[in-house]
């Protein structure tokens, strides 16, 4: 694997580009766990973001019965495409948080740092049995972190909301190729079954995690512009606050179900106007 990367590396005279984050996994073990922490079957299809070099492409080839590919730059797809005869891989070119998703149940991937955090939204309006993904370290902290932990944040719970997550392997920056300036950790996400998942107003947990470490009556306080109050309006409305439930309660201690009872009772009171709602 390592040898095929560099030898291809050099044939194309190849430079990394960072502006679209990319750094190419060459550890073969890593890949190797990767590939059987996915529990792969011919009866599953695949989705990797990020092919890069077609390294975990090719492994993922070997277990799977489907592969769907997406990437980005279009040198590689060119390499990708010449380089390679896989009969069950589909190179797709185009950016990951725009292109429509082709059906699968699984996802492998080695993920852009700069795209983790819309792309791991966008998966979790997809359903599918598990996700092997790799980010930076710090981002897969908060994605595992416990309510009241320090690196709790409206990532962690928005995760939580929706998947399991488990942080299942720290990785070396030596690694990659080129080598990142961070280390990097292994994600098995898997979302919850759709009666057990909980949808939230994410301008609601911008708003609340924009003050994460004031009680959840400070936080409302200062970010009532953010749930389209204007000044006036809030102060209208600023006596009913005292009764919105888990006030007394610090932001980076709220579990989903807290954030839904306070949107419950902003709601019923009228003080939360519904937005459209992007990734966090």
């Amino acid at each position: 694997m390592r040898e095929r990367l560099f030898s291809l590396i050099s044939k194309y005279n190849l430079k990394a580009n960072s502006d679209l984050g990319q750094n190419f996994l060459v550890v073969p073990d890593i890949i190797e766990r990767n590939v059987e922490r996915a529990e792969l079957n011919e009866n599953d299809t695949v989705l990797e973001v990020g092919p890069g070099l077609g390294v975990l492409t090719d492994a993922l080839s070997q277990h799977a019965g489907k592969v769907y590919a997406i990437e980005k730059d279009s040198r590689l797809v060119e390499i990708l495409r010449a380089e390679y005869d896989w009969p069950n891989v589909e190179i797709i070119e185009g950016d990951a948080l725009k292109v429509e998703f082709p059906a699968f149940n699984k996802i492998v991937s080695n993920l852009p740092y700069q795209i983790s955090s819309p792309i791991t939204f966008r998966f979790l309006r997809y359903d599918f049995e598990r996700a092997v993904l790799i980010y930076q370290l710090e981002f897969a902290r908060r994605m595992v972190a416990e309510p009241g932990d320090r690196n709790y944040s409206r990532l962690s719970l928005m995760v939580r909301a929706k998947a399991h997550a488990e942080l299942v392997e720290r990785i070396g920056r030596g690694a990659f190729w080129p080598k990142p300036k961070v280390d990097s950790a292994v994600i098995v996400l898997e979302p919850k079954p759709r009666d057990e998942r909980i949808e939230l107003n994410e301008d609601l947990v911008r708003a609340l995690f924009q003050h994460r470490r004031s009680t959840v009556l400070a936080a409302l306080k200062k970010s009532h512009h953010m749930l389209g109050m204007s000044k006036e309006d809030f102060k209208r409305v600023r006596g009913l606050l005292g009764a919105v439930p888990h006030a007394g309660k610090r932001v980076f201690q709220l579990v989903p179900e807290d954030v839904l009872d306070i949107e419950g009772f902003l709601k019923t009171n009228g003080l939360l106007t519904p937005f459209s709602s992007g990734s966090l």
